[in-house]
C-alpha cells in the first residue's frame, strides 16, 4: 500500500512540474485574459441576452483581437519612444516629490521605487522588442482564453465552488469574496477609469503639441499609473502640461488644457465619481492596493498590476480571520 502511495505522489507530482513547465510560458498573457475578461463580462451579460452567449463572446473576441493587432503594431513602431519618455516623466516627478522636504527614509524608498519601477520596465521592453513573435504567439493565447473564459465562466465559476473544501467552507467563501472585491475596485474602479483618463491626456498631450506621439502615448501612461495615488490623480500631468506650454507662451492653450484637465481627467470627475472610487482613493484599499501594484509590477511585470493587490487583499482576509478566531477562542 504504501508503494503504491508513492508511486502515486510521484506521478502527481510528475504531471504537476509537466503542467507548470507548460503553463508558466503564456501564464501572462491568461491572466490578462481572465481580466479582461472579468472587466468586460457585464458588457457580455447584456449582449448575451440579445443575441445569445456565443455570439456575444465572439463579437468581445473580435473587438479584442483588433485592439490586441494595434498594439502589437504600435508597440514595435513607438516603445522606443515611449520608453524614454515615460523615464523621463518619470524622473522628472520623482524629482519632485524629493524637493518636497521628505524625511531621509522616504527620500530613499522612492529613488528605489523609481529605480525599481525603470529596471523592470527596461526589461521588459527590451524582452519584447527583439521577439515580437513571441508577443503575437501571447496575444493569440490571449484572445482565445478570452473567448474560452466568456463561454465558459458560469461553468467555471460552478467548479470553483465545488472545490471548497466542506470543513473550510466559510474561510474560502471570505478569501473567493475579498478577491472579488479588490479585483472589483482595482479593475472596475481604478484601472478602467484609470485608463479612459489616461487616453484622454494622452490625447491633450498630442493635440496640443507638447510632445510627439511617442511622448504622448507616456503622459497616458504615467497618467493611469499616478491615478492609483491616494489623494493626488492624473491632474499632476495636465499641470505639467500646462506649465510647459506657458512657459513656451502659449497662454490660451494652457488656459484650455487646463480646464479640459480639470473637467475631463482630474479632479472634477473623481468628485462626481466619489462614492464609486471613494474606497480605492482614501481608504484601507488605497493601501493595499498603491502597495501590490508598485510591490507586483517589480516582481511580476506588468500583470503584478493584477497579482499584487489581489495577493494583498487576500492576506489582510486571512489576518482577519485569524484576529476573529482568536477573539472567540478568548
Amino acid at each position: 500500500m504504501r508503494v503504491e502511495t508513492a508511486v502515486w505522489v510521484a506521478v502527481s507530482l510528475g504531471v504537476l512540474y509537466l503542467t507548470w513547465e507548460t503553463i508558466s510560458p503564456i501564464l501572462s498573457p491568461i491572466i490578462i485574459a481572465a481580466t479582461t475578461a472579468y472587466i468586460l463580462y457585464p458588457v457580455h451579460e447584456r449582449l448575451e441576452g440579445k443575441i445569445g452567449g456565443r455570439w456575444s463572446a465572439l463579437t468581445l473576441t473580435g473587438i479584442l483581437t483588433v485592439v490586441s493587432l494595434l498594439f502589437v503594431f504600435g508597440f514595435a513602431l513607438l516603445i522606443n519612444d515611449v520608453k524614454y519618455s515615460l523615464a523621463n516623466y518619470v524622473d522628472t516627478f520623482v524629482g519632485w516629490l524629493l524637493g518636497l522636504n521628505l524625511p531621509p527614509s522616504a527620500y530613499e524608498v522612492l529613488q528605489r521605487i523609481s529605480l525599481g519601477i525603470s529596471q523592470r520596465f527596461n526589461s521588459y521592453v527590451l524582452g519584447y522588442t527583439y521577439s515580437l513573435p513571441t508577443l503575437l504567439l501571447q496575444v493569440i493565447v490571449t484572445v482565445f482564453s478570452f473567448y474560452g473564459i466568456l463561454v465558459n465562466a458560469d461553468a467555471i465559476k460552478q467548479e470553483v465552488y465545488s472545490l471548497i473544501p466542506p470543513t473550510n467552507r466559510d474561510l474560502a467563501r471570505k478569501l473567493i469574496d475579498s478577491g472579488a472585491e479588490t479585483l472589483h475596485i482595482v479593475l472596475r474602479g481604478w484601472l478602467l477609469v484609470g485608463v479612459g483618463k489616461g487616453i484622454l491626456m494622452a490625447l491633450f498631450f498630442r493635440v496640443f503639441g507638447i510632445s510627439d506621439v511617442g511622448g504622448a502615448v507616456a503622459a497616458g501612461i504615467l497618467t493611469v499609473v499616478i491615478e492609483l495615488l491616494p489623494v493626488v490623480g492624473g491632474w499632476i500631468v495636465w499641470v505639467g502640461g500646462v506649465a510647459y506650454l506657458i512657459n513656451q507662451g502659449h497662454i490660451l492653450s494652457g488656459v484650455l488644457l487646463a480646464v479640459l484637465g480639470f473637467s475631463l481627467v482630474s479632479p472634477l470627475p473623481d468628485i462626481l465619481l466619489r462614492d464609486k472610487i471613494s474606497r480605492l482613493k482614501w481608504g484601507v484599499n488605497a493601501i493595499i492596493s498603491l502597495l501590490g501594484f508598485i510591490g507586483g509590477y517589480i516582481a511580476f511585470g506588468f500583470v503584478g498590476i493584477i497579482i499584487g493587490p489581489v495577493s494583498l487583499g487576500l492576506l489582510k482576509t486571512l489576518v482577519e480571520e485569524w484576529k476573529e478566531i482568536k477573539e472567540r477562542t478568548s
